[in-house]
């Protein structure tokens, strides 16, 4: 069974663009003023709100990345692509990027096993995303990102692990739990929550070179938890 590491960035919606119904709705739904005041600027955290512009995995078996990245490419095709070393990249629209995905994740042709998924927070906030956007567009998931949460050989959410199914009171992010394990950041020019600034600004590469660092980082930690505290779970 092969293991793949998944990730997504979303740019959320401008939030002039969100009808007034629902503008109202995200308001009032916040009570914390603080938080209110940052709701225009975080449509990417809310599901049908944001389009997904990149896609990363990484394979535990082959140790090597595919970037799926917003962006034109007449031929369809994987390249290699030199910014982060064993990894290919291919470009196109949201809905090719996305269908990419669908198939990579997919039952093996003429039948097999699933592969293995991994993620941070995938439960909570990747896997939704793409399953509704998907929906948005009119696309079929080949597979169900959330299934019964207590297993972990469907998918393997990491923030669920180390935090042991909601028994730990805290739950820390992904550079905390590298930098504890020895494992190298994926933090770099910029973090998840400067997608949006970073999409507007044109720097559609950056954000891809993060997504991809961080699925990295994600297998690594994998790696040093299915050794250890996973077959326990």
């Amino acid at each position: 069974m092969s293991t793949l590491v998944f990730d997504i960035e979303v740019a959320g919606f401008p939030w002039e663009e969100v009808d007034e119904i629902t503008r109202g709705y995200l308001l009032k739904r916040e009570r914390n003023p603080e938080r209110r005041d940052a709701v225009p600027e975080r449509t990417a955290l809310n599901p049908g709100l944001g389009k997904i512009i990149a896609i990363a995995l990484w394979s535990i078996e082959a140790d090597r990345g595919l970037l799926l990245l917003e962006g034109d490419q007449e031929s369809k095709v994987e390249c290699e692509w030199e910014k982060v070393p064993g990894s290919k990249i291919f470009r196109g629209d949201e809905r090719a990027v996305i269908e990419m995905f669908w198939s990579k994740v997919a039952p093996p042709a003429g039948g097999g096993r699933l592969p293995r998924l991994v993620s941070y927070n995938g439960r909570g906030y990747d896997g939704p995303m793409l399953m509704v956007r998907s929906a948005q567009l009119g696309l079929c998931p080949s597979r169900n990102l959330l299934p019964y949460r207590f297993r972990l050989d469907e998918h393997c959410d990491l923030l669920d692990a180390l935090s042991f199914f909601g028994a730990a009171r805290e739950r820390y992010s992904l550079d905390y739990w590298c930098r504890r394990f020895d494992i190298e950041s994926p933090k770099g020019s910029i973090d998840g929550s400067q997608v949006g600034r970073a999409y507007r600004d044109g720097r559609i590469e950056d954000i891809g070179e993060y997504c991809l660092r961080d699925v990295r980082a994600t297998g690594k930690l994998f790696e040093r938890l299915d050794e250890t505290i996973l077959p326990l779970l």
